[in-house]
């Protein structure tokens, strides 16, 4: 993990201003409330998208910060859809070249195409969109994993990705792994 200061939007990260003690200090008096790993905010605000980004950016290894797209279960967590990541999914343009992830570095890689609507800044960092991060969900995560997702991200407003929208987004894809599957997973919930 990287040396930090305090990090934008909100959110109290270890060095500058404060170690890690005193943060944690500050989470058992009340003063903030951890977001994510060693990242906090004032329990005075409420918690935001921005916040969740900005706490997870916090924990992606140095030479992938700039590059890494939070995607798939991270972005869900990101937009309020998910519980937190056991581990962070970054996404990366398979255009660019990749690094290799520290060990232990609590985030996951995956190469893929990522199109200039697949990507938007929030809290400083670059996520999914809801509709790449639900097509994403419903191709890539366990069914089981993936279903109640899928119906929290369609539920959410402000996000505009309803599942018929996400059936939609799924079937246009051409030549990617897991087609099949979403498309009768999506079938499934739309028929609920």
């Amino acid at each position: 993990m990287q040396p930090t200061v305090p990090a934008p939007d909100g959110i109290l990260v270890p060095g500058g201003q404060f170690a890690v003690a005193e943060l944690c200090a500050m989470e058992r008096d009340g003063v903030l409330a951890r977001v994510f790993g060693q990242a906090f905010r004032p329990v005075a605000e409420p918690e935001t998208p921005a916040h969740r980004a900005s706490a997870l950016a916090h924990h992606v290894p140095a030479g992938l910060a700039e590059r890494a797209v939070l995607g798939r279960g991270s972005a869900a967590w990101v937009y309020g859809c998910a519980p937190p990541p056991q581990a962070i999914c970054l996404l990366l343009d398979r255009a660019r070249r990749t690094t290799m992830l520290p060990p232990r570095s609590g985030c996951e890689v995956h190469e893929v195409l990522l199109g200039p609507d697949d990507v938007e800044r929030v809290g400083g960092a670059q996520v999914t969109r809801a509709l790449r991060t639900a097509v994403d969900i419903a191709m890539h995560e366990p069914e089981a994993t993936a279903a109640p997702l899928l119906l929290a991200l369609a539920g959410a407003a402000g996000l505009g990705c309803p599942l018929g929208r996400i059936n939609s987004a799924v079937a246009m894809a051409r030549h990617i792994p897991g087609k099949r599957r979403a498309q009768a997973l999506l079938r499934t919930l739309l028929e609920e």
